[in-house]
């Protein structure tokens, strides 16, 4: 891990769709000033409100990650906050002007093709890390999240689905801007027929088709040219993690091991790490 923090070089910018207004979002990164973090912009509302990308900001995790902040939101934040967590970018400013991160092709492969465009630039400020001193461990039914000492950042992820197509699948790896870019990023959100025509039903899903996600039938994925990964499920769901982890606000040295886990279980997870100050510590790299 980088001694210092990191920023982007010059501004760049996209346009896509959001997933459930079905609305098109313009979205712009700008270089941020050390020690920031990372900041949305909601610059379709009066005043131009500031959200943190921080755990105490989240405010919702039914369908994707929601942060808020005096009555401002922005939704479905988890794919580019992973981008940035997986290039071990700190400090960056995201004007957005609409409630809702574009949805791209449903992975965060856009997005890291922003982050290359723009280039990585190092600050002065030396980075800050959570470091973990001790496990920590969140059970919930057969769900589970578990954090470990570690000389690094890797995850580790079991997925079990009742569908042949899915099934079980675990995977695991070392999390760096190279494996991140290759092995992650292009990972697909993903879905399934019912879900999809219920969530219709209910005035979500406006934007979703299978240009931005894996949707699966009873017995064949309908995408036309299947699926990037074999186990392309479990990669995204990596992808979640790293995106609800980087919520932390800091960098974090440790193992994450989650076990059918979702946005909600990730939240109630970090919580429990804020409760638990004896099983880390913060550390200057």
């Amino acid at each position: 891990m980088n001694k210092y923090q990191h920023t982007i070089a010059t501004p760049v910018s996209c346009e896509g769709i959001g997933l459930h207004s079905g609305k098109t979002v313009h979205l712009t990164l700008k270089p941020g000033q050390p020690n920031q973090g990372i900041i949305f912009v909601r610059t379709d509302l009066p005043g131009k409100p500031n959200i943190s990308a921080i755990f105490q900001r989240v405010v919702d995790t039914s369908l994707a990650t929601v942060l808020g902040s005096e009555g401002a939101i922005v939704s479905t934040t988890e794919h580019l906050m992973a981008s940035f967590t997986g290039f071990g970018i700190d400090n960056v400013t995201v004007e957005i002007d609409a409630y809702e991160v574009p949805i791209m092709d449903g992975s965060a492969a856009a997005f890291a093709d922003l982050i290359k465009t723009s280039g990585i630039v190092a600050q002065e400020n030396p980075k800050i890390v959570f470091m973990m001193k001790e496990p920590l461990e969140v059970v919930q039914g057969d769900k589970r999240v578990r954090l470990e000492p570690y000389d690094g950042f890797k995850i580790s992820c079991t997925i079990e689905f009742q569908h042949p197509l899915i099934g079980h699948q675990n995977f695991e790896l070392d999390i760096t801007p190279e494996e991140f870019a290759s092995e992650i990023a292009p990972a697909r959100t993903f879905g399934f027929v019912h879900e999809l025509e219920m969530m219709r039903n209910f005035g979500l899903a406006k934007g979703g088709s299978l240009d931005n996600a894996i949707v699966v039938d009873k017995d064949k994925i309908l995408n036309e040219n299947g699926l990037r990964f074999n186990d392309e499920f479990v990669r995204h769901k990596i992808l979640d993690c790293i995106g609800d982890f980087s919520l932390l606000g800091m960098p974090l040295c440790g193992h994450i091991m989650i076990h059918k886990s979702g946005h909600a279980l990730h939240h109630l997870f970090l919580e429990t790490f804020f409760s638990r100050k004896d099983c880390w510590k913060t550390e200057t790299l």
